[in-house]
């Protein structure tokens, strides 16, 4: 088994999510007392936000590439970015480290793809739905990615920062995600990708019929899938 470098913190309120998927994933595929073998390095996030809201991307890209440092110097043998936004320093990380980075959204569209989905909706931050970063990723793949108007966008971006990475549920934000994947889904898309690591702790599979791609699940059984040297079995 590899030992998976987490580079959390992005909020921890998600980080916490991989931790949990992650060995879960583990036990369930050894079976017995097995976890999974983790490093994690886990950022202050109210520097990162700070940074992110100054468009200080570059200085932000060498926060993390210390801190990817730092889990390879630990022993992690491949890094999990704990976050949908800092994807957007990914190059920034890889070249501080000799180690692998796993991108969420390769790990997202290879799910996508390998469930027939082809138009996809798009939900996260702004910097996510409105950078190039993210889109040009999973259009690399061939899909084609829809994303809400901008009030919807702007409201969605708030609720992510000024709620979820708070650990806030509130039941009317939860009626507005609804109602922006109902919108897109009205737009022909097949499904909706959760692209924030957060939302999936205010909307899940069982509040909609749109199907929800939760990126930071589909990352985290990746990183197992890798870890175990079961990537593409189908076994997890």
């Amino acid at each position: 088994m590899k030992t998976i470098g987490l580079l959390g913190g992005m909020s921890w309120e998600s980080t916490v999510s991989y931790y949990q998927v992650i060995n879960r994933a583990v036990g369930q595929v050894l079976g017995g007392h097995h976890s999974a073998k983790i490093v994690l390095v886990s950022v202050d996030f109210a520097e990162v936000e700070s940074l992110q809201h100054q468009g200080r991307w570059d200085d932000a890209g060498e926060m993390l590439a210390d801190a990817a440092h730092k889990a390879e110097m630990a022993g992690a043998e491949l890094l999990v970015l704990c976050t949908n936004t800092m994807h957007k320093v990914a190059r920034c990380i890889e070249k501080a480290v000799e180690i692998p980075l796993l991108h969420i959204a390769d790990a997202t569209a290879d799910a996508l793809i390998a469930d027939g989905i082809r138009r996809v909706g798009l939900l996260g931050t702004s910097f996510t739905m409105e950078q190039p970063f993210y889109r040009e990723r999973l259009e690399s793949y061939g899909l084609e990615v829809l994303t809400p108007e901008r009030p919807a966008r702007e409201n969605v971006h708030r609720i992510i920062y000024d709620e979820l990475c708070h650990g806030e549920i509130k039941e009317d934000s939860r009626a507005f995600m609804l109602s922006a994947i109902d919108e897109l889904s009205r737009n022909d898309a097949q499904a909706v990708i959760l692209g924030c690591t957060e939302i999936a702790l205010l909307v899940t599979s069982e509040h909609t019929q749109v199907p929800l791609y939760d990126t930071a699940t589909i990352h985290a059984l990746r990183a197992v899938e890798l870890a175990l040297g079961h990537a593409g079995s189908g076994t997890i």
